[in-house]
């Protein structure tokens, strides 16, 4: 579950609050365990806001580096509030499952749908991932009828 600001201004998103859930059997090690879950989340928020590949009318790769390829940082990630459902897998030793998927699975999703729906956006406009600012700004401008 992703809570959102959103600048009407400027179309700067920002991910306030952050539910995970997952159900990765027997937990062995909860440290690696969260560790491995906000790894994916982080990962989930930078697909859904940040990471785009872009692309000049020639067709010249302009974010070929870190410099220009945006990437969330630790000031873009929201606490995480962890939940958790423990089915032990039976075909595991321990009941354990792997874990680490679910955050970049489930996060962009939830964080474009939370963006759309503090928008109060018609069905009909969408905005595709990543949900850069300028992308937002011209949503709200497109449902404002500018």
């Amino acid at each position: 579950v992703a809570i959102v600001e959103v600048d009407p201004e400027t179309g700067r998103v920002e991910v306030t609050k952050l539910v995970v859930v997952d159900d990765s059997g027997v937990i062995v090690n909860p440290q690696l365990a969260r560790g491995q879950i906000a790894g994916s989340v982080a990962q989930g928020i930078g697909q859904a806001l940040y990471e785009g590949i872009v692309y000049d009318e020639s067709g010249q790769l302009l974010t070929g580096s870190l410099m220009n390829y945006s990437v969330p940082t630790a000031t873009e990630i929201p606490h995480l509030e962890y939940g958790e459902s423990i089915t032990p897998n039976p075909n595991a030793p321990f009941g354990a499952k792997g874990l680490g998927e679910s955050g970049c699975i489930g996060t962009p999703p939830a964080v474009l749908n939370a963006v759309h729906d503090a928008l109060d956006l018609p069905e009909d406009i969408e905005i595709e991932m990543p949900a850069m600012p300028e992308k937002v700004w011209r949503a709200l401008q497109q449902k404002n009828g500018s």
